[in-house]
């Protein structure tokens, strides 16, 4: 089994993982960062979204082998405080209901303010698209978007 050597969340780590094996499950499995979630596995619902290099990315679909240097950046990376203008966001919101799919949102949303600061509701539905709640909290989550961005 080879070895790969990943920077995840600033830190170097080295796993012993099939070439094949999806990032999501290097990261839940061996390094233990469970708040990447699993929803669908064929990368369709965004629950395991993540930043590659800060490309919000689906690690479900997404091979060991293909991160290569990249910075991996998880949910616990994106601020080990929650004090990330989108996590802050979400709480004075309160967008999550059941909040499985809420790790995938907040890091596609961070991928989308790093890229565009300022997002119209186009840029927002752009960019959120992928990621599915199955509570239908698409309002708020705009709206914290919104905020996150300075303008709510």
């Amino acid at each position: 089994m080879p070895a790969f050597t990943l920077r995840v969340n600033g830190t170097p780590r080295t796993v012993d993982v099939d070439a094949d094996t999806p990032l999501l499950w290097v990261l839940r499995d061996v390094l233990h960062l469970t708040g990447t979630k699993f929803g669908c596995g064929i990368a369709q619902c965004g629950a395991c979204t993540v930043h590659l290099n800060g490309v919000a990315t689906r690690a479900c679909t997404t091979p060991i082998s293909r991160v290569g240097e990249r910075a991996v950046t998880t949910i616990e990376g994106l601020s080990p405080d929650g004090s990330h203008a989108v996590q802050r966001a979400w709480a004075e919101i309160d967008v999550p209901q059941c909040g499985y799919c809420q790790s995938g949102q907040v890091m596609a949303a961070a991928a989308l303010l790093a890229r565009t600061p300022k997002p119209t509701d186009a840029d927002i539905d752009d960019a959120m698209v992928g990621n599915i709640c199955r509570c239908g909290t698409y309002d708020r989550i705009r709206q914290a978007i919104h905020r996150a961005a300075g303008e709510g």
